[in-house]
C-alpha cells in the first residue's frame, strides 16, 4: 500500500459517514410519497410549494431571522472589542479572560441551555422570549466572532494607526478612519458566521424560547408528525444550501481580510 492511501481511504469514509445524510435530504424532499424509504416513487416539488402555504413555518423564520441578525450584531461587536483588547492592550488575567471568553466552545450546548435556563428564570426572574434565546445564542457566537478578529486585528500593520495619530487623528478617529476599514472583511465574515451559527442552533434555543418557536424547535416538532416529514425535508434542503452559501461568502470575507492585512493564513472554514 502507497504512503498515504490509508489516510485518504480514512479521510473519504469519514466524508461519506458525516455528509450522506446530508445528501439524503434533498432526494427525498423530491419525492412524491410520504414514506421515507426507498425505492423512491416519483418526482415532485408540490413538498417546496407547500412550504409558502404554512403560516406557522413563516412565523419561526420570522423569529429565527430576528434571533440571528440581532445575535450576530451583538456577537460581531462584542467580538471587535475583545479582539481589539487583546491584539493592542497588555492588561492583568488578560490570558485568563480571554481564555473564559471562549469557553463556550468546549461546553455541551445542553450544560449552557439548562445553566442559562435556571439562571433566566429563577435568579434573574425574567420570562422565556425571542431575547433569552438572542442572549444565549450571544455567549456560544462571540467566541467564533473572537476568533475570527482577533486574526484580522493581530495581521494589522500598528505603524498605520500610529501614523494617522502622528498627522493629527485622535485615537477613536484612527480607529475609524484606519483600522476599522482594514478590519471590515473579518467582521463581515464574523457577521456571517454567527448568523449561521444562530440560525441553525436548536438545543439553547429548545431550552430559552417561550411560544415564540425558533425554526430549528419548529422543525423539531413537525417531527412527531410522519405525514409533515417530507415538508420537513424539503426544508431542510433550503437551509442546508443557505447554510452552505453563507459559509462561502464568509471564507470569502475572512481570506480576502488575510490577504489585506498580510497576516499568515492559519485555516479557516473551508
Amino acid at each position: 500500500m502507497k504512503q498515504g492511501t490509508g489516510l485518504r481511504i480514512y479521510a473519504i469514509a469519514y466524508l461519506i459517514f458525516l455528509y450522506l445524510p446530508v445528501a439524503l435530504l434533498p432526494i427525498f424532499a423530491f419525492n412524491d410519497g410520504t414514506v421515507i424509504a426507498f425505492p423512491l416513487q416519483g418526482f415532485t416539488t408540490k413538498w417546496f410549494v407547500e412550504l409558502l402555504s404554512i403560516d406557522a413555518l413563516h412565523g419561526a423564520v420570522r423569529n429565527s431571522l430576528f434571533v440571528a441578525i440581532t445575535t450576530a450584531i451583538l456577537s460581531t461587536i462584542f467580538g471587535i472589542f475583545a479582539a481589539r483588547a487583546s491584539s493592542r492592550y497588555r492588561f492583568p488575567l488578560k490570558g485568563g479572560i480571554l481564555g473564559l471568553i471562549m469557553v463556550p466552545l468546549v461546553l455541551p450546548e445542553i450544560i449552557v441551555g439548562v445553566a442559562l435556563l435556571v439562571m433566566v428564570v429563577s435568579l434573574m426572574g425574567l420570562s422565556l422570549s425571542l431575547w433569552t434565546v438572542v442572549l444565549g445564542h450571544t455567549l456560544i457566537c462571540t467566541p467564533f466572532a473572537v476568533a475570527i478578529l482577533s486574526a484580522s486585528f493581530n495581521g494589522l500593520d500598528r505603524s498605520l494607526e500610529e501614523a494617522a495619530i502622528d498627522l493629527g487623528e485622535t485615537a477613536m478617529g484612527a480607529f475609524f478612519k484606519v483600522t476599522l476599514p482594514l478590519v471590515t472583511p473579518g467582521i463581515v465574515s464574523a457577521l456571517l458566521i454567527s448568523f449561521t451559527i444562530s440560525l441553525d442552533e436548536f438545543i439553547i434555543a429548545f431550552f430559552l424560547t417561550g411560544s415564540e418557536p425558533t425554526l430549528p424547535v419548529y422543525l423539531w416538532g413537525q417531527l412527531r408528525f410522519p405525514q409533515r416529514i417530507p415538508v420537513v425535508m424539503a426544508l431542510g434542503t433550503i437551509l442546508v444550501i443557505l447554510s452552505l452559501v453563507l459559509l462561502t461568502v464568509a471564507e470569502f470575507f475572512r481570506r480576502r481580510g488575510v490577504r489585506r492585512t498580510g497576516a499568515k493564513d492559519t485555516g479557516g472554514f473551508l
